[in-house]
């Protein structure tokens, strides 16, 4: 979760970011919802629906040292184009329900909002690996070009939170993007401004994220240099949590959008 400190470079002293702080960055940086109205944290306890109220009121609640809630609001600093795509989409999904209930579009945007996950190669085949569960080729025997050529950035709060107390099963759900070699190499400011842009336009499409099947499930302690016991070959023998997977979900191609230089 390197990327996030870019996010939390603004937050100062050793106590925990008080709403004030936190604030201060999200105005710095002129992060606002899709109407265009400036984001204001809020105390939790509102009685409208959370995403009604993001959206409707630009008010995000926030509570005081949580770090579910302080990784979003980092999530936002990051990513603030995708967050307030997502959020409106959430707000249309909503509508579109209209009382019947919650429908499969604010479930995947849900999911990918708490869990998501957006992998970045410029090697086809890679990605390709990912779709077909192939971990142990994937994280072990093509470790080096893993490590050289694949970006992974957690998008969701839920699962930077759960990174703080690692466990067996942790998924990411992830977007699969295919992206230019040098789009790697760019700084990271730089990496997440073009990556927002080009997310916040996927996260727009209707077409997108209509149900939680065009996310592909990633065991995200499997990638290099995440977890210390994954440096031995034999930690991806555990099918247990390196599952095989089922071919009905394999069928995640229309989750990769070709990003970079040549779609700006």
């Amino acid at each position: 979760m390197l990327f996030l400190r870019e996010a939390a470079a603004g937050i100062n002293g050793e106590d925990w970011p008080d709403l004030a702080m936190l604030q201060g960055l999200l105005d710095e940086a002129g992060v606002s919802v899709a109407s265009g109205r400036p984001l204001r944290l809020v105390p939790a306890g509102g009685k409208a629906p959370y995403e009604l109220r993001v959206y409707e009121s630009a008010e995000l609640e926030c509570r005081e040292r949580n770090w579910h809630d302080l990784f979003n609001v980092l999530v936002w600093l990051a990513f603030p184009k995708a967050k307030a795509a997502l959020n409106a989409r959430h707000h249309a999904a909503w509508t579109a329900d209209a009382g019947a209930g919650r429908g499969a579009v604010r479930d995947a945007l849900t999911l990918f909002d708490e869990s998501g996950l957006v992998v970045l190669s410029a090697q086809p085949e890679l990605l390709q690996l990912i779709r077909d569960f192939r971990w142990k080729l994937l994280f072990w025997e093509r470790r080096d070009a893993v490590m050289a050529g694949m970006c992974f950035l957690p998008f969701g709060h839920a699962l930077c939170e759960k990174m703080l107390s690692p466990y067996r099963g942790m998924t990411g759900h992830a977007l699969l993007l295919e992206v230019e070699a040098d789009t790697l190499a760019l700084p990271m400011t730089e990496l997440l401004s073009r990556l927002d842009m080009q997310l916040a336009g996927l996260l727009a499409d209707p077409q997108a994220l209509q149900t939680t099947r065009q996310l592909a499930p990633v065991p995200v302690l499997g990638v290099p240099g995440w977890y210390g016991d994954n440096v031995r070959a034999e930690y991806y023998d555990d099918t247990g949590y390196f599952r095989p997977g089922r071919s009905s979900r394999r069928a995640v191609s229309n989750a990769v959008r070709k990003t970079g230089s040549k779609t700006e």
